[in-house]
């Protein structure tokens, strides 16, 4: 039993339109869904900088709460237009999307509560769907594969790292010391977190030219703070993607939670509909 009504009247309609992205009215819904998304935020954003807020206030909310009447009755359409209601409120996008609507009444007994809207934001994983990019989630699970297989190399080269911080920002606080702005260790171990990360602030510097020597070293090594995990996760997908395609399985995905599936499956590995 499919989430897709059965018969031809309005919920069936609507439900190609909202759910199917395959289909030209539903790409441009979910197109002109994004759209509405963007500017929401936007709105959030422009609110946020007093002065317009202080000249547009009363424009703002009157846009934020076209936006909020917009999404709640695609909401509600969306939980109309199903046939397995519970499966759509309890999925991911289902709670996604009550999330995205709750701030907005939420403002009316939390003083501020209107800026949790950015949640909105996480609507904008529908792109995926809307972009054919559902498919790219192999890869995802290729690199995410790899992350956690080189997560013991990681652990080892960022303890390294940490102790080689403290180390270095001990001697520099000796070297240069306060009367150079490295007025205590804890200082002086940010500015070496600073310098070896390659961010660089300019907000301390070494004076001294011992100070300067082992800044320039530190820059140097700098360097095989970026190559060296770099090279560890590159490693391991380069494996991971080596056993992948030995044992290639095409994909297909879910119309109800939009996981993918291997395509010999009858039913969605993630919520059980039928595919």
């Amino acid at each position: 039993m499919t989430n897709r009504p059965e018969s031809a009247g309005w919920r069936a309609r609507w439900y190609d339109i909202i759910f199917e992205a395959d289909t030209p009215k539903g790409k441009t819904f979910d197109v002109f869904l994004l759209f509405a998304i963007l500017g929401s935020l936007a709105v959030i954003m422009l609110e946020s900088v007093p002065r317009l807020n202080a000249q547009y206030r009363f424009q703002f909310r009157s846009i934020d709460w076209i936006f909020t009447a917009f999404f709640t009755v695609e909401y509600l359409l969306r939980i109309a237009v199903v046939k397995r209601k519970r499966s759509y409120i309890f999925s991911f996008y289902g709670i996604i999307d009550l999330l995205s609507i709750l701030p907005s009444y939420l403002a009316f007994v939390f003083i501020g509560g209107q800026y949790f809207m950015v949640i909105r934001s996480l609507r904008l994983i529908r792109v995926f769907r809307v972009l054919k990019m559902m498919r790219f989630l192999g890869e995802a699970k290729v690199l995410s594969n790899a992350l956690r297989a080189s997560r013991a190399k990681i652990i080892v080269f960022i303890v390294t790292v940490v102790c080689i911080v403290f180390i270095m920002g001990t001697v520099m606080y000796m070297v240069e010391g306060p009367e150079n702005g490295f007025t205590s260790i804890p200082i002086s171990v940010y500015w070496c977190i600073v310098t070896l990360t390659t961010v660089g602030y300019g907000d301390i510097s070494p004076v001294t030219p011992l100070g300067q020597l082992i800044a320039s070293i530190i820059m140097i090594m700098g360097y095989g703070v970026i190559a060296v995990p770099t090279g560890i996760v590159t490693a391991e997908m380069s494996m991971a993607q080596k056993a992948e395609s030995k044992n290639k399985v095409i994909h297909k995905d879910c119309p109800i939670c939009e996981r993918s599936n291997i395509t010999e499956a009858n039913y969605c590995n993630h919520c059980g509909n039928p595919l």
